[in-house]
């Protein structure tokens, strides 16, 4: 039962992650003017891609409705190439703090955030009573929080369609939490428009994305890139198995 409720929240958190970051490695026009002089939308693009595809870290916060989501999601999280993450995931009063060291996954969860994930299954308030403000934890390979965490496999949705690189237009430079940017955006199909921030100075990393209109609209925010993502072993007195409390359930 838990687990299935974690595999459900791990999908939802996924789908904001996506959100945040589909169809930016798009292009087309091209630009003359300062920052990226001589540059085309699609170069400017694939190199921001690839400069947060090659950070060592880096911190994503956003807020999204994924499709099939009752109500928006907004989630923080910071991940590391070493499989390392801490951060947070909401929903409305639903909250939980997640944690991963290796490949193992710690969720701590409030009332309200069981209540959400375990809705309509059977025993829900004895099971809730077990794990609301303790550590669930997931073994590696569990399927239910595969890639919740996983660096590689969020930034690899940038690059996933080679085909999204075209009808992106240059736009000016701005500024997002006080660091130049240039704003890149594509208007597509049905209303729904997509923009990307790059930033001109340094690296060119992905500063935020954000999807106005279609499915699931959201935006997400990128920083402390390379920044050392240290998380903390739950105490092991405050770490339940949720394969454990649903059998005692």
């Amino acid at each position: 039962m838990a687990v299935n409720a974690l595999k459900r929240n791990a999908v939802l958190t996924a789908a904001l992650v996506c959100v945040g970051v589909t169809g930016l490695a798009g292009c087309g026009d091209k630009g003359s003017d300062e920052p990226f002089a001589g540059q085309s939308a699609d170069d400017i693009a694939a190199k921001a891609v690839k400069a947060t595809r090659d950070a060592n870290s880096v911190r994503i916060a956003g807020t999204a409705k994924p499709q099939g989501a009752p109500q928006s999601i907004t989630t923080d999280f910071q991940v590391d190439e070493k499989d390392n993450c801490t951060g947070t995931m909401s929903m409305q009063q639903a909250k939980a703090d997640v944690r991963q060291i290796d490949q193992t996954v710690f969720i701590k969860g409030n009332e309200k955030f069981w209540q959400t994930a375990l809705q309509g299954q059977p025993g829900t308030d004895k099971v809730i009573g077990k794990l609301q403000d303790k550590w669930v934890k997931s073994q590696p390979g569990d399927n239910s929080t595969q890639g919740m965490c996983d660096k590689q496999s969020v930034i690899a949705a940038m690059d996933s369609d080679k085909s999204a690189r075209k009808g992106m237009k240059r736009g000016e430079t701005t500024k997002v939490d006080g660091k130049e940017a240039l704003v890149l955006t594509k208007e597509k199909s049905g209303g729904e428009k997509l923009t990307m921030y790059v930033a001109t100075e340094g690296e060119p990393y992905i500063l935020k994305s954000v999807t106005e209109g279609g499915k699931q609209p959201g935006e997400a925010t990128f920083s402390d890139y390379n920044a050392k993502v240290q998380v903390e072993q739950p105490p092991a007195g405050e770490v339940v198995d949720p394969k454990t409390v649903a059998a005692n359930g």
